[in-house]
C-alpha cells in the first residue's frame, strides 16, 4: 500500500479487498470529474476488480478504452438513481439485479453518486462487506461517511470520498484515453487538414446554462476570420441550436454542422486535434479538459464552484453573475422557478473572445501538426490513463 496523497489519513485502507463496486450512474461530465477518484482507487487497490455501476452510455464509452475500472455494470432504472425520483421501478428487474450483486460478495461498495437519500439504500442493498460514501441529513447511514455539502468542488468531493477507504489521490486533473477507433471516426466526419480547428458546443441539458446561438456565431466568425475551421457540435436534440449558430455566422462556408454525427468516442478523437473548444457548461467541455485541450466555458455563477476547471494554464471561464430569473425576476440560488430562460446570456461575446484568443494562439495539438513536424512519444513511457 502506497503512502501520501490528498486527504491522507481520512480513512484506513481496508484489508483483503478483491472486488470494489462504485456507484456513479449519471452524465458525461459527472463521470469525467470522477476519474481522478477512480484512479486513486486503482492505485490504492491495484489487484482489485473495480466495477462501475453506471448507465448504458458508460458501458459503450468505456468498452476497449483503458481506464481505472475493469467493467461497467448497467443498473436497472431506479428512482433517484439514474432515473427521476418519482418514476416507477421495475420490482422484478430490481430483485434480479440486487440478487446478482449480492452473489458477487463485493468487499467495498462506494456511493459516489450524490447525497444518499436514494443512493445509500441502493448501495447498502448490494451486500458489500464495507460501504462508504456521502450523506445528507436523513439519508441512510453507511459504514464510513462524509457530509454532502452544497457548493463544494465535485472533483475534490469525490477524491475525499475515496479517501474514506484509504485511497489518497495524487492528482486532481481528469484524464481520458483516446483510441484508434475514436480517431478514425473523427477523421471520417472531419477530415484533417483544414487549418486550425475550433469546436463550438452550443447545447446543454439545462437551457438556463445555454449561451445564445448569436453569441456563439460571433465567436465562430472571429476565429473563422483568422483562418480556423469551425465545427459546431451537438446531439440530435440540439440540432436547432447548432443550425442557429451556423445560420447566424457570416463565414458559414468555414462552419461544419456535426449534429448527431459523432459518438462520444468520436467527439473525443475530434477534440484531441482541436485548437480550442468554446462551450456551455456541459459534458464535452469536461472531455476537452481531460485531454488538456484549451477551453473557454460560459458558466452561471451558481454552477462554477462545483464544476469549474482545476487548472488555469489552458482553461478559462466567462461567468454570468445573474441571480434573478430573466422571466419572473425570482432569485434562483437554490431554487428552480420553472422557467427556461438563459442565465448566462449576459456574458458578452467580446469577453469570451478575449479569453479565447491567447489560448488559440498557444501551441497546436500534436495531432494537428504535419507528420514531419510531429514529436513522437517515447514508446517506453506509460500511456495517459493507463494504471496497470
Amino acid at each position: 500500500m502506497r503512502h501520501g496523497g490528498l486527504y491522507e489519513g481520512l480513512g484506513r485502507p481496508v484489508e483483503g479487498v478483491a472486488s470494489i463496486a462504485v456507484l456513479r450512474a449519471n452524465a458525461v461530465g459527472d463521470f469525467i470529474v470522477a476519474t481522478p477518484a477512480l484512479h486513486a482507487l486503482r492505485e490504492a487497490y491495484p489487484d482489485a476488480h473495480i466495477s462501475l455501476l453506471g448507465r448504458a452510455w458508460h458501458a459503450q464509452f468505456l468498452a476497449d478504452r483503458p481506464s481505472p475500472v475493469d467493467e461497467v455494470i448497467v443498473i436497472p432504472p431506479t428512482p433517484g438513481v439514474g432515473s427521476p425520483p418519482g418514476e416507477a421501478a421495475d420490482a422484478r428487474a430490481q430483485e434480479r439485479f440486487f440478487q446478482a450483486m449480492q452473489e458477487r460478495r463485493f468487499d467495498l461498495a462506494l456511493q459516489l453518486h450524490g447525497g444518499g437519500r436514494y443512493s445509500n439504500p441502493f448501495v447498502r442493498r448490494l451486500g458489500a462487506r464495507l460501504t462508504a460514501g456521502f450523506h445528507t441529513p436523513g439519508a441512510e447511514p453507511l459504514d464510513r461517511m462524509l457530509p454532502y455539502r452544497e457548493l463544494y468542488p465535485e472533483l475534490l468531493r469525490l477524491l475525499e470520498g475515496v479517501a474514506l477507504v484509504g485511497a489518497f489521490g495524487r492528482t486532481v486533473e481528469p484524464r481520458l484515453v483516446v483510441t484508434a477507433r475514436d480517431r478514425a471516426e473523427a477523421d471520417a466526419a472531419v477530415p484533417p487538414g483544414g487549418g486550425p480547428l475550433v469546436v463550438l458546443q452550443p447545447g446543454a441539458t439545462d437551457p438556463r446554462r445555454c449561451w445564445s446561438p448569436q453569441h456563439f456565431a460571433r465567436v465562430g466568425d472571429h476565429f473563422a476570420g483568422l483562418g480556423a475551421s469551425i465545427a459546431v457540435n451537438g446531439t440530435r436534440d440540439e440540432a436547432a441550436a447548432v443550425r442557429a449558430v451556423i445560420d447566424a455566422m457570416h463565414h458559414r462556408d468555414r462552419a461544419m454542422d456535426l449534429t448527431g454525427r459523432l459518438s462520444l468516442g468520436g467527439l473525443l478523437g475530434l477534440l484531441e486535434r482541436s485548437r480550442l473548444l468554446v462551450s456551455n457548461d456541459t459534458g464535452p467541455m469536461h472531455m476537452a479538459r481531460a485531454l488538456d485541450v484549451p477551453t473557454v466555458a460560459v458558466y452561471w455563477i451558481g454552477n462554477l464552484p462545483g464544476h469549474g476547471p482545476t487548472s488555469s494554464a489552458r482553461h478559462a471561464v466567462a461567468v454570468s453573475w445573474r441571480l434573478d430569473c430573466p422571466t419572473c425576476g425570482r432569485n434562483c440560488i437554490g431554487v428552480d422557478c420553472g422557467h427556461d430562460a438563459s442565465f448566462v446570456d449576459d456574458v458578452a461575446p467580446e469577453e469570451v473572445i478575449a479569453l479565447a484568443q491567447p489560448l488559440y494562439e498557444g501551441p497546436a495539438p500534436a495531432d494537428a501538426m504535419l507528420p514531419e513536424t510531429r514529436e513522437e512519444p517515447d514508446p517506453r513511457a506509460p500511456r495517459a490513463g493507463q494504471t496497470r
